[in-house]
């Protein structure tokens, strides 16, 4: 989700960070108040940092979640996930999307809009 978003959905990215807790990850960092906050990413030339919703590892393996749901600004949530995706490419992370009842279709229409295919959803 987008940094307007954040106080918006603030128990939708509680519930989900509990569900990975229930799932076996740990070392979870995540962008809301009582956890450690993810890496940031600043956009060279402009005003925008990135900032995952959630990083966590499981077997070794460190995981970046993003929380889909509904946005004012579709345009900005699909380049974040563009880089997310790139860069879990480049440094052998995963990548996912965390996604709720009610934001099923828009986030089947985001993914299939920037064509990626790769990323598995996990609906909460």
């Amino acid at each position: 989700m987008i940094s307007e978003d954040k106080k918006k959905y603030s128990e939708e990215l509680s519930n989900s960070i509990s569900y990975l807790e229930n799932l076996g990850y740990n070392n979870i960092k995540a962008d809301i108040e009582g956890y450690e906050t993810p890496k940031s990413y600043h956009k060279k030339g402009s005003d925008i940092d990135i900032t995952p919703d959630i990083v966590a590892e499981k077997e070794g393996r460190k995981h970046i979640f993003d929380l889909s749901l509904k946005s004012e600004k579709p345009k900005l949530l699909k380049s974040k996930w563009l880089f997310l995706n790139t860069l879990s490419q480049l440094k052998s992370y995963r990548f996912r999307l965390i996604t709720t009842r009610g934001h099923y279709k828009f986030t089947n229409e985001t993914v299939d809009a920037i064509h990626l295919d790769t990323v598995k959803l996990l609906k909460i």
